[in-house]
């Protein structure tokens, strides 16, 4: 479901704060933050493709809440919770925040327990919609997903379907994972309309029917790609307001 009032900012990739790495995206968190148009936003960070990791949730809740200011909560959904009380924690939220890993695991788990239709719900309520690599893929109608190097440990990259936010495919880490290149090329040999190709430190905001490509490194790029007439185009997009909508090929 296509949502018309949309607040979406969905990363490419980069680091937030691990332990032993450097905060890579600042700049695009900021810009999520200021999305919200509140001066402290609720922050729910949604850790299902990481199978709800604790260090994962420490980092960001430490990232999000302790360095900008956020009020942040997390929201394990391996967790035996009431859908009331999903709903409760998702309209909390003026921000969701979802993290990387298993986009599959995550989209089917979401569908089983109906978090799919709050999300969307809180889509069309102008709730700012957000995420890094499986967190940035959700909000699209595909993407170009990795989720079987986690189940059998095969590289082959596979389409995975999502919540349809936006009707257009996004691919992740499209630069130091070289092989997303060749394969979003051949993907989108069966998958009609336009993708979309973040490197990492390198986001797609959208509002409304405006788009407009976030950077927090100068070098990192972001590609508009599909196929016509039986050729594949590849075009790089500028930093700023897009204004050719991108989901017209």
């Amino acid at each position: 479901m296509v949502s018309k009032k949309r607040n979406i900012i969905a990363v490419g990739g980069g680091e937030i704060g691990r332990p032993g790495t450097k905060i890579e995206t600042l700049t695009i968190d900021k810009n999520i933050i200021s999305l919200s148009d509140k001066a402290t936003p609720n922050v729910l960070f949604i850790s299902t493709a990481s199978s709800d990791s604790q260090g994962y949730i420490d980092v960001v809740e430490n990232y999000f809440g302790k360095k900008l200011k956020c009020a942040v909560r997390s929201l394990r959904l391996l967790n035996a919770l009431s859908k009331a009380e999903v709903e409760k924690q998702i309209t909390w939220a003026d921000i969701i925040y979802v993290g990387g890993g298993n986009t599959l695991k995550m989209m089917t788990l979401w569908r089983k327990l109906g978090v799919d239709k709050l999300l969307i719900s809180a889509a069309n309520k102008g709730t700012v919609l957000s995420g890094v690599s499986a967190g940035a893929i959700c909000w699209f109608r595909y993407g170009n997903s990795d989720s079987r190097k986690f189940t059998s440990n095969s590289s082959q990259l596979i389409r995975v379907s999502g919540l349809r936010v936006v009707d257009l495919l996004f691919c992740p880490h499209y630069d130091v994972e070289t092989s997303r290149q060749k394969d979003l090329k051949r993907m989108m040999k069966n998958t009609p309309g336009v993708a979309v190709a973040c490197e990492n430190c390198t986001a797609l905001k959208i509002v409304g029917n405006e788009y407009e490509i976030l950077r927090s490194k100068p070098s990192a790029k972001a590609y508009k790609c599909y196929w016509t007439n039986g050729k594949y185009i590849k075009t790089e997009l500028n930093s700023g307001l897009v204004k050719e909508l991108i989901s017209k090929a």
